[in-house]
């Protein structure tokens, strides 16, 4: 009997060894789990990252594979004591093991398995850790984390096997995320310290190396107190493996928790907002019609079109290696080389925080303390606003994860009212404060957004591409991902319709109220001014003034139909626009990106250039995989184009943008358009030189939110000054080349006059004034 036990127990032994054996041979192979290839482990960080380089040779940022951007430190250049520090705390055994302790293994197993001492530590060494940081998910379960610590085992060896233990370290330290978007040891120690890694003393590296546990519960800037006992735990191990003496232990520990702390703000990081948007541009997929909502089957047909006609849109999934498989930008170790240029991409958000975070914001702020309904404006009573809250509250995470447990509409709305702990921004920095998830929401929705985005006329490479003030906090793109109503910045494209049609700068229209029958009803279109009311005006200055009396007169001597399409040949893909008289005061909703683009025609004889993000692609061996080509298109005739060059300067020289000369003092030669819409919901400026064409806008994130009053909430208030500041940061750098004394390529003798048709006759103003 015992011995047929002792034959049952061996041959149970044997089982158990082979099925081991199997299961991490098939771990090893891929067929259980994910297994990245060897030669990805070569370098899991830098090798098979994408790089994103600007038009003048700066690293703008990296995609990687779990997608944090990080500035990666060579071991030579971390300071010894969070090496030591690291080592002592995380994996005593670091330098005697090949990827897996099996002594730390067994003791977690009996001391934490058996006998249930948490304190008893783990069993996870250096290299497992670092294995997990670069290929495990986050488990949404206790069994599906035991089953990836096996995988973790086995890519922990194939680590060992490519690296030496200091690039391990290294690789370790530059991953690993210390909370407030300090990801990586460099941006760590700039962050907390104000210093580089290799300048880091022993009490430093402690407290960063006491991060590594659980960064969120021992945050030094919000548990300052728990953060000090967890380096002091640090410490003690440093002292326990033998790097620091028993008195420096002693004094070191008695010392405050000494912070240099600086947050990361709007400078850090180069063109955010874009490189995401070039990411999900190049990354997108063939549209499915199946995959768009029924009430958003106007996005696939945009979509579908950028698919068939732009080679970037899709890139990664319209290209493919060689071994059939298509590119990932996470993976493949690309380099992107951008049209953007980093000095004016500085010189552009620069600007837009000068202007919206130091200027509009505060005053915005001022104007709701008066608000009962803030930040949204007074026409709506409080049923709208708590409608609007309900909406946004349904749209977050915390919303859908608490519904996604099954809890009630109800459990929820107390929960979204139940005051709690949290961070919140400002442009001062994050603070930590209470309030309720809701009140949360409306606090957000009090922050102006603003974009901006900067772009040659004759290849429309773009220069500056702002999207937004702070992605952390506001990762909605203004520039390409959503669209606003464009009010008067559209009127230049009726004007355009109308040169087309043999009208001149020079013809005369009445400038007088007039109701017009639409579909049947009586249309009166307002003005803001009855300066010159009753006489007969030139269009030049009924363009300089954006007088909608003279747009609606234009538009009525017009034919709606021929301006939608006007409007798509100018560049703009939305096809939900619909042929109005009130069309020619900007009631549609176009991007910021095509607005900009639009407007580059007028600058280059009648040609658009479509906006051209990327010039070329490398593979991760330097071959040259696509070269991209400016995309153009002429939407009016030369002559137009001159015509609508003389309309758009007298804008600035003469009309609502002249600011850009009282106030700003930019005198090159110019044209452009404000653009405001009802209420101030939008704020526009879109203005071009012979080299540059720039646009912004700017307005809340919903449509409600806005300044009440004119002065503070027009286009030539809130967009025109971040033009300007823009401007007068590129033309003050001589490294980039653009003179503020270039000069529009106007035919000699020309006379923007002329017209084919007699105004007066033709045009039947006499039977409109009468």
């Amino acid at each position: 009997m015992r011995k047929a036990f002792v034959h049952c127990l061996w041959g149970l032994l044997v089982v158990v060894c082979l099925m081991l054996v199997i299961a991490f041979t098939a771990i090893t192979e891929g067929w259980i789990g994910y297994m990245p290839p060897v030669d990805q482990l070569q370098n899991p960080i830098n090798r098979f990252a994408t790089q994103v380089y600007s038009s003048d040779g700066k690293v703008m940022g990296t995609w990687n594979f779990n997608r944090e951007n990080r500035i990666c430190v060579d071991y030579t250049n971390l300071s010894p004591y969070l090496v030591q520090a690291l080592v002592a705390t995380e994996d005593s055994r670091f330098y005697d093991h090949s990827g897996v302790d099996f002594y730390a293994l067994g003791r977690a197993l009996v001391k934490r398995g058996i006998m249930g001492q948490r304190s008893a530590g783990g069993g996870s060494t250096l290299t497992q850790q670092l294995a997990k940081q670069l290929y495990s998910g986050v488990a949404s379960s206790t069994m599906e984390r035991l089953l990836q610590k096996p995988i973790e085992w086995v890519i922990a060896v194939k680590l060992e096997r490519n690296y030496t233990k200091e690039e391990i370290i290294a690789m370790y330290l530059n991953y690993f995320d210390f909370l407030h978007n300090a990801v990586g040891i460099k941006t760590a120690a700039n962050t907390y310290f104000n210093k580089e890694p290799k300048d880091l003393s022993i009490i430093e590296s402690a407290t960063l190396i006491g991060l590594c546990k659980n960064p969120s519960f021992f945050n030094p800037v919000r548990y300052p107190e728990r953060c000090k006992e967890r380096r002091n735990v640090v410490l003690a191990q440093m002292f326990k493996s033998g790097y620091i003496s028993s008195g420096q232990l002693e004094s070191l520990s008695a010392e405050s928790l000494k912070l240099n702390f600086r947050r990361i703000d709007h400078k850090d990081g180069i063109a955010v907002y874009f490189r995401d948007f070039l990411r999900r541009y190049m990354m997108a997929k063939k549209p499915q019609k199946g995959d768009y909502p029924s009430w958003n089957k106007s996005k696939y047909i945009e979509d579908s079109t950028l698919w068939d006609l732009d080679p970037l849109y899709g890139w990664c999934n319209k290209n493919f290696k060689k071994d059939g498989s298509p590119y990932n930008v996470y993976t493949d170790g690309l380099k992107v080389f951008t049209t953007i240029d980093s000095r004016m991409q500085n010189y552009a958000e620069d600007a837009l925080y000068k202007h919206v975070a130091r200027y509009l914001q505060p005053n915005f702020f001022a104007e709701n303390r008066r608000k009962p309904n803030a930040p949204f404006t007074d026409a709506l009573n409080k049923d709208q606003v708590r409608s609007i809250l309900l909406k946004s509250m349904k749209q977050c995470d915390r919303y859908r994860a608490m519904k996604a447990q099954g809890a009630s509409e109800t459990e929820i709305k107390r929960a979204f009212n139940r005051p709690t702990d949290m961070t919140v921004f400002t442009y001062h920095g994050d603070i930590d404060t209470v309030m309720t998830p809701m009140d949360s929401i409306r606090y957000y929705k009090s922050f102006l957004r603003a974009a901006f985005m900067s772009m040659d006329p004759k290849t429309g490479a773009v220069k500056a591409y702002a999207g937004g003030l702070d992605f952390a906090h506001f990762q909605y793109d203004m520039v390409t991902g959503g669209r606003r109503q464009v009010g008067s910045t559209i009127k230049p494209f009726l004007y355009a319709l109308a040169m087309e049609n043999g009208f001149s700068p020079c013809d005369l229209a009445p400038n007088v109220q007039r109701t017009y029958m639409v579909a049947g009803a009586p249309w009166t279109p307002r003005n803001a001014s009855h300066n010159r009311y009753g006489q007969m005006v030139t269009l030049k200055w009924g363009i300089a003034q954006s007088n909608n009396w003279i747009s609606a007169y234009l538009m009525s001597k017009l034919n709606p139909s021929a301006l939608v399409q006007l409007i798509h040949e100018f560049g703009v893909a939305n096809p939900n626009i619909h042929p109005s008289m009130s069309l020619c005061l900007g009631t549609c909703d176009i991007s910021l990106a095509e607005m900009v683009s639009a407007y580059s025609a007028f600058a280059n004889h009648g040609i658009r250039c479509a906006p051209m993000f990327v010039s070329k692609i490398e593979d991760n061996e330097g071959n040259v995989i696509t070269q991209f080509q400016p995309k153009m298109n002429e939407v009016i005739s030369e002559e137009s184009a001159d015509k609508m060059l003389v309309l758009l300067k007298a804008v600035i020289d003469e009309g609502t943008g002249r600011r850009i000369r009282s106030k700003f003092n930019i005198q090159c030669e110019m044209g452009g358009k404000t653009g405001t819409t009802n209420r101030n919901s939008d704020a526009w400026f879109i203005g071009f030189t012979p080299t540059l064409v720039n646009g912004c806008w700017v307005g809340g994130e919903d449509r409600d939110i806005h300044f009440d009053n004119m002065q503070m909430g027009q286009g030539a208030s809130m967009a025109l000054p971040i033009w300007a500041y823009y401007m007068q940061r590129v033309f003050a750098d001589p490294r980039l080349g653009y003179s503020p004394k270039a000069i529009f390529d106007l035919p000699d003798n020309f006379n923007p006059c002329a017209s084919e048709d007699t105004a007066a006759e033709d045009n039947g103003i006499d039977e409109i004034y009468e």
